[in-house]
């Protein structure tokens, strides 16, 4: 009786619910749906490719180029469009990431950047080995004036994973998790 309790409790809750770990319930974008940039949009000359690696099952993305300055360039990113919108609640997101051990960068794109070069971005470290990271909301920074301080996950519309900033080699597998 207590089973089946437990299973229909489970089955009523609404999303936004705290799940194991403390996630949230919330199911991000399938790993085939993000779509790769990079500042060639805008004269750059960086190069890069984004693809689907891993067994089936364990799908994740892996980012890999070579970032470039030159030409007011220096970026590449595979970014995955939101279906739906983060839970009310949500303080921050959870991705895995292994890659070359040098920095990255989570960008979001919310409803209040209208600009092609507004987004939010939060650095993340990379390593030889899978690492969780949850990353708050709070350690969001605006990348121009006209934005929120913090962005609002209600307001969420994309996340990326980016290589920025830098003259540099890009290897770097992500998954988003969930939020929390």
């Amino acid at each position: 009786m207590k089973r089946i309790l437990a299973l229909v409790l489970g089955l009523m809750a609404a999303p936004g619910v705290a799940q194991e770990g403390g996630m949230l319930e919330y199911t991000p974008p399938p790993v085939e749906t993000w779509r790769y940039f990079s500042d060639q949009v805008m004269g750059g000359v960086s190069e890069g490719q984004a693809q689907v690696a891993g067994p089936e099952g364990a799908q994740h993305l892996r980012l890999t180029g070579v970032v470039s300055t030159a030409n007011r360039g220096g970026f590449i990113q595979v970014r995955g469009e939101l279906v739906a919108p983060l839970p009310e609640g949500a303080q921050g997101v959870v991705v895995r990431v292994k890659g070359n051990g040098e920095g990255y960068f989570i960008h979001l794109r919310t409803r209040g950047t209208m600009l092609p070069w507004q987004y939010y971005q939060a650095p993340i470290p990379s390593g030889a080995t899978w690492q969780e990271l949850r990353v708050p909301f709070t350690a969001f920074r605006a990348s121009g004036a006209m934005l929120r301080d913090v962005p609002r996950a209600g307001d969420i519309k994309s996340l990326a994973a980016v290589a920025y900033g830098r003259d540099h080699e890009a290897d770097l597998s992500f998954l988003w998790v969930g939020v929390y």
